[in-house]
């Protein structure tokens, strides 16, 4: 391999949840979780550069500080797994709020994953690659795929669904911070084997409806999440906004994750519009779904002749086998 260092700039897509049903708490004190994601426009950029070396070394330069970030723990995560050592720069542009609900951490780190194998002229083979997402986080996983997914247990268990159709939607971030576990403590899901039967029928029927009637064109309604009323009682600026993109004609209009983003999906471009001034005091961000296959030519696009453009997860043209064997 030459010394070369190899350089790549790619985009880490945020996430919505369409859907969010929280059932009961686990006996490894995670939450059993059925949820909807969707990949958006809305995306951090990295620029990922990789020179092998005898030695490992990560830097990872960020526009905002964050601590412990996860991109640089994936390029370590990803190295050891093809067993190739090299020196990692990554440079990375914040534009995907933090502590919203969005995934932008976990978007960060999948980007690393997906883009390492072919700077560093190797391959991961895909459950290698889903369990050291899963590894990283839950919602690490739900970004080596794109588009509309489903996930179960944590969430790091996801599934392609058929894309949802070409939507657009607006963003809504108001400066309020959502304690996660304050959330799930407030919900007071018990450690049980059982969930309500209800509420997994009423996830099931949104799942089918969406992968019957979705694709096309039309978006999913009927979405629900199961942090609204615990986090909108404590936060009632939240339950106002969302009572606000209803009224302005979102369709559907719900919180993402845990919050404190909100997010309305809009028919026709004009009604996108006319809701942006209606939000003075908050970070709106307009955007439009992004499908699977969408997600993938964005990244064949970005890697070039650096990855085999049949190949998905990306590997490196050179690699002749999957190292991580």
């Amino acid at each position: 391999m030459s010394l070369t260092a190899r350089r790549v700039r790619v985009k880490a897509f945020a996430k919505i949840n369409l859907d969010l049903r929280v059932l009961h708490r686990r006996r490894d004190g995670y939450h059993e979780l059925r949820t909807v994601y969707q990949t958006i426009s809305l995306a951090d950029r990295l620029e990922i550069e990789f020179r092998p070396a005898r030695r490992t070394r990560i830097q990872v330069d960020s526009d905002i500080e964050i601590r412990d970030n996860l991109a640089g723990r994936a390029a370590i995560v990803a190295l050891e797994a093809m067993r190739v050592k090299g020196e990692v720069r990554i440079g990375l542009e914040k534009r995907i709020p933090m502590g919203s609900g969005l995934g932008g951490g976990s978007s960060d780190a999948a980007a690393v994953l997906l883009a390492l194998p072919a700077l560093a002229g190797g391959a991961m083979a895909p459950e290698k690659l889903l369990r050291a997402a899963s590894g990283l986080g839950s919602d690490v996983p739900l970004f080596l795929f794109g588009g509309t997914v489903l996930g179960v247990g944590r969430g790091e268990e996801v599934y392609p669904l058929p894309d949802t159709g070409r939507c657009r939607g607006l963003l809504v971030t108001p400066e309020i911070h959502v304690s996660t576990a304050e959330a799930y403590r407030a919900l007071n899901r018990n450690l049980t084997m059982g969930a309500p039967e209800d509420t997994i029928s009423s996830f099931q029927s949104y799942v089918w409806r969406g992968s019957v009637e979705a694709p096309g064109g039309r978006s999913r309604t009927g979405g629900s999440n199961d942090f609204e009323a615990v986090v909108f009682a404590g936060h009632p600026r939240l339950k106002q906004l969302k009572k606000t993109l209803l009224r302005l004609g979102a369709r559907p209009a719900l919180m993402t994750g845990s919050g404190s983003a909100l997010y309305g999906i809009f028919r026709t471009r004009e009604e996108l519009k006319d809701a942006l001034p209606h939000f003075q005091r908050e970070k709106v961000f307009p955007f439009e779904f992004v499908s699977r296959a969408a997600y993938r030519a964005e990244w064949r696009r970005r890697l070039g002749a650096l990855a085999d453009e049949e190949a998905w997860p990306p590997k490196s043209r050179r690699a002749d086998q999957d190292l991580t064997d």
